[in-house]
């Protein structure tokens, strides 16, 4: 793949570099800022990019910003967001927004280079990768087990399909059931989980998180 690095710890980035290109992929920006990086993913088109979530000037919450800006203007490309910490104000709206490959890992878990490389093929490939702390922050750390217990075996397989990031109609196809059944079984879903409705239209981002903290497969590092 060819990837972007925005990252301003210089050690964490050249490690970065090196490990990616020892592991066969081109990494063709290696970036210490949001400065440049719209520029750098127009002109270079990378396959993915890796943002620290907190880069100067401030070091606060400039590089998850600059990833849900990214999802925005290019909802296709495979961003990989890295941090010592979970930024839930911008994380929620990060994961809630349609796109391609997706992941939220905390630095001091990734400590296996070989899994490392595997998540990083994982989420250029399309596909989602949450650190199990990620999910429990953003689920408030509730009592995600004993709500998941509620669900009866068909709606837990409609929560594991909204997971996967499939709509109402494609669920319908799956399951060979109509949409106003798949409708019913996720208002159920919503309520068994304890997921209010709110003006930020979240619920199906917080089941989905709930499924992903649940599953023994989740893609979370360990």
């Amino acid at each position: 793949m060819r990837i972007v690095i925005c990252e301003d710890s210089v050690l964490l980035r050249e490690g970065l570099v090196r490990l990616l290109e020892d592991a066969g992929h081109e990494v063709v920006a290696a970036l210490g800022d949001t400065t440049g990086l719209d520029d750098a993913v127009t002109t270079l088109d990378p396959d993915l990019v890796i943002l620290d979530v907190r880069l100067p000037p401030t070091r606060t919450d400039e590089g998850i910003r600059a990833a849900v800006a990214l999802r925005v203007a290019r909802p296709a490309l495979p961003l990989l967001v890295l941090s010592q910490y979970v930024e839930e104000r911008y994380a929620t709206e990060l994961i809630s927004g349609a796109g391609g490959g997706l992941g939220y890992l905390l630095k001091d878990r990734v400590a296996d280079v070989t899994e490392f490389v595997v998540t990083l093929s994982e989420i250029g490939a399309g596909g989602t990768v949450f650190d199990p702390e990620v999910v429990a922050q953003l689920l408030g750390r509730r009592a995600r087990d004993a709500r998941m217990q509620r669900l009866t075996d068909r709606e837990a397989t409609v929560l594991a399909l909204i997971a996967e990031g499939k709509s109402n109609q494609a669920i319908a196809q799956t399951l060979f059931i109509s949409e106003g059944s798949v409708e019913k079984h996720i208002t159920s879903v919503f309520q068994k989980l304890e997921l209010e409705q709110d003006d930020s239209g979240n619920r199906r981002v917080q089941a989905a998180l709930a499924h992903i903290a649940h599953s023994p497969q989740s893609g979370g590092l360990s």
